[in-house]
């Protein structure tokens, strides 16, 4: 009774929890978005009003009048060209000046500082120039700039909502309506009311709604959107399928094992958003350039202001020097020169199976040296077959050394394990029950069995016991066999031989890296003849044999130590601490456990591969930025001095154009960051 209230209770939690997670996905699209999307449009709206009252203000200008050759003046007309751009100036000028608070109150003044500045200067003196300063007025200009700033700042806004679309895109690979089965019979239900160990029938085509395993039927799926896996997964009964992936032409009948905040989709968004909001290295310095610009246009407009007023100019003339000086110099570009490249990277390799947690790790990818690799899973499938059950006494037969060896091993996750698991299965033995049972890391596992104890352990276990190991016969390969003992009551009673087959993509990633400059090492804790012959197999550059869970660590280091840029990739779970200690962890996600915490990088694909592909984005992500730091920066070197008035009286930048070709520059690089590609 107890269990099921038990269950019933989480099964409740689980529902409340798959609410909370659909509003939060909801929440956190439409917050972000909401204000992004808000901004953006409110941005526009202001644009196309002030680019109305833009008509009559030129029309009003004594200057256009003055170049188009015709006169319009009527009593007032002055007052009426002062009431529009006072307009212009308050409702599309509103969002700089307000950005101008914001940012004064930061002690961090930027582009809108800069913006500010300059349409107030270039107000205030018109409307001095409309009550009797002697002079022209800047009403056009000021009009003109005001819209153009508008259209950049919207334009600017809609490049980064792009790349935030992405995101978007993995939320929309859950349908809205599920058909479950209840009492028997299918209902259509939303997809917030899904809860764990619901059945759901899946029609050929559609989305999965959620993480289950497959009860009945069978069909291939297509991950690519999750996995970046592009050939379609064949999934039979027992097998585990992700929620968002698509099925293929088989009728399929799950149960429901994570909704909501469990399910890998979920995970995966969290990943993506925080790597999109954590700033790294080379934003950082794109946020200090950009500060440092602001200080430096408006020295440099206040000393070209002063420059020209004591060479003799006119005042008006100096004070649009001054305004373009400001307006041409503003940050834009820099302040989406990096920040779109990064959400733009982040996105774009989660929809490729590269999850990045840590943007600093992933920018330091293309400084790599050496890449460890951790050969289980990685290398190698990972899938530990069994070969040979040899008896060391005649008192057990080979299915009984299966079955001690399945009942301890019943309770470890280890790749050995499953391997012994699924050799029971095949054979359909009886799984017997276990007791006090011990793992013992990198070496095995003890319990006891039917009131006998039993030891199931690899070598490294008599060499931590200092007794001597029993002879392997000689039909077992120890080049590629993994040897298992068993030990009843302390003797020892059997072997069990797995092997593990080598990925075949792991040789071209080898050779990849070998092009890259990059060397790699095999680090295991099998012994040294599986290491060598794995190691020379792939021709990498090196191997450490016979390594506890807990060494590995100091492997790392002793390579850092020697100066070198280490990546390691493992499992993430027994590897975590040499993780931590390298400069990139890499955590190969085999599937849906996307849940390595120490890792920078997670592999959602177990494909070696896709270490080759993150290094190249790593880098292509890197050249970009920099690229983008460039024109940005050089832009404002040719910009500055042309709009302070060097090449006066042969060239002058008017403010108008200073404003366009800033906007320019913007779009120059939100266009270049869209370039990013994974290959």
């Amino acid at each position: 009774m107890e269990s099921q209230h038990h269950d019933h209770h989480h099964d409740h939690a689980a529902m409340q929890m798959q609410e909370h997670v659909h509003h939060k996905q909801q929440d956190v699209h439409s917050d972000h978005d909401e204000h992004a999307g808000h901004h953006t449009a409110d941005f526009l709206k202001r644009f196309w009003l002030c680019l109305v009252i833009t008509i009559p203000v030129l029309l009003l200008s004594q200057m256009i009048q003055l170049w188009m050759g015709f006169t319009l003046s009527f009593t007032g007309d002055k007052y009426l060209l002062l009431a529009l751009s006072s307009f212009i100036y308050g409702y599309g000028g509103r969002p700089f000046l307000i950005g101008l608070v914001r940012e004064l109150k930061q002690h961090n003044p930027g582009m809108m500082t800069l913006v500010a500045v300059a349409i107030t200067t270039a107000y205030v003196y018109s409307v001095a120039v409309i009550f009797g300063l002697r002079g022209m007025d800047f009403f056009w200009e000021l009009a003109t700039l005001i819209d153009i700033m508008l259209l950049g700042h919207w334009l600017e806004m809609k490049s980064q909502m792009a790349a935030s679309r992405a995101l978007e895109s993995l939320v929309a690979l859950l349908p809205a309506m599920v058909h479950v089965e209840r009492q028997g019979e299918i209902r259509d239900i939303p997809l917030q009311k899904l809860q764990n160990n619901d059945i759901v029938v899946i029609k050929p085509g559609e989305k999965v709604p959620a993480d289950g395993l497959v009860l009945e039927g069978s069909s291939y799926l297509n991950e690519s959107m999750l996995t970046g896996e592009s050939v379609p997964v064949k999934k039979n009964k027992d097998a585990k399928i992700i929620g968002g992936s698509i099925n293929g032409d088989g009728v399929l009948k799950i149960r429901v094992t994570g909704t909501g905040s469990d399910s890998y989709l979920n995970k995966v968004i969290n990943i993506v958003q925080s790597a999109q909001g954590a700033k790294s290295k080379t934003q950082s310095l794109a946020g200090k350039v950009a500060r440092w610009l602001t200080i430096v246009s408006i020295s440099v407009g206040i000393i070209t202001f002063i420059v020209w007023l004591s060479r003799g100019q006119e005042l008006s003339f100096a004070l649009e020097r001054m305004v373009t000086v400001m307006v041409t110099s503003c940050p834009h570009a820099l302040g989406v020169a990096i920040p779109l490249v990064v959400s733009l990277s982040t996105s774009l390799s989660a929809i490729h199976g590269l999850l990045i947690r840590n943007r600093t790790a992933f920018e330091n990818a293309r400084n790599i040296t050496t890449i460890i690799f951790d050969k289980t899973g990685t290398l190698t499938q990972g899938s530990h077959q069994v070969q040979k059950v040899i008896p060391l006494t005649t008192l057990f037969s080979a299915d009984d050394m299966l079955q001690y060896a399945a009942a301890l091993q019943q309770n470890s996750e280890h790749h050995i394990a499953h391997g012994i698991m699924q050799k029971l299965k095949e054979k359909d033995l009886e799984l017997w029950r276990a007791t006090d049972f011990k793992y013992i890391q990198g070496v095995g596992v003890t319990g006891m069995v039917n009131g006998k104890s039993i030891v199931s352990a690899g070598p490294n276990y008599f060499k931590q016991e200092n007794r001597e190991m029993p002879d392997i016969p000689a039909e077992v390969d120890q080049s590629t066999d993994t040897v298992n003992f068993l030990l009843i009551d302390n003797k020892p009673a059997g072997i069990i031989t797995l092997a593990d087959s080598i990925r075949e993509t792991a040789a071209e990633a080898i050779a990849d890296l070998k092009a890259m400059n990059i060397k790699s090492f095999l680090l295991t804790g099998d012994n040294e003849k599986v290491a060598s012959a794995v190691a020379k197999k792939l021709k990498m550059d090196g191997y450490l044999a016979n390594v506890l869970p807990h060494e590995k660590q100091s492997k790392v280091k002793e390579l850092q130590d020697k100066g070198e840029i280490v990546a390691m990739t493992g499992d993430g779970v027994n590897d975590a601490p040499a993780l931590a200690q390298a400069d990139v962890g890499i955590a190969i996600g085999s599937g849906t456990d996307v849940a390595a915490e120490t890792a920078d990088i997670i592999l959602v694909n177990s494909d070696p591969k896709d270490v080759v592909q993150l290094i190249a984005f790593g880098r292509a992500t890197y050249r970009k930025m920099i690229q983008n730091l460039l024109w940005a920066m050089g832009y404002n070197v040719v910009a500055i001095p042309l709009a302070a008035g060097v090449l006066y009286p042969s060239f002058v930048l008017s403010p108008a154009l200073g404003a366009i070709l800033m906007s320019a520059s913007t779009i120059v690089v939100a266009i270049n960051a869209q370039l990013l590609r994974v290959k």
